[in-house]
């Protein structure tokens, strides 16, 4: 968007001297990008003290056994017929379009390798 704007001069030289800025433009850009960064960084701050994390190892076996209780109730509900909302997220892979005769044969153990004797060299 294109806006004229009066901006001091002094205020101006300083940022342009003192930032990796090549024109007005970019300095007047980071100066907005700065003010909506401390908006974003200021609804985190509020954020503060309101949220509990609990890193111990029977909180994460609760939070997968709450995962798991989550995903059968979907699975149930896509089986009885409701699929509600699990239908928008589901997922279809497309069959893959070659087939693989035979399976790459596997190395053979080390044991089976056959070893190469280094030969000596003799000294002269």
């Amino acid at each position: 968007m294109r806006t004229n704007i009066d901006i001091d001069d002094k205020l101006m030289d300083y940022v342009m001297a003192s930032g990796d800025f090549k024109t007005k433009r970019e300095a007047v850009e980071a100066g907005l990008q700065l003010i909506k960064r401390r908006h974003a960084y200021a609804a985190i701050r509020a954020a503060r003290g309101t949220l509990f994390w609990d890193d111990s190892d029977e909180a994460w076996a609760k939070r997968r056994a709450e995962r798991a209780a989550e995903l059968a109730a979907e699975q149930n509900n896509h089986a009885a017929g409701n699929p509600q909302d699990s239908a928008e997220l589901a997922v279809h892979e497309p069959a893959p379009a070659y087939k693989v005769d035979s399976p790459v044969p596997p190395l053979p153990s080390a044991s089976t390798r056959p070893h190469k004797r280094a030969s000596k060299v003799s000294k002269s």
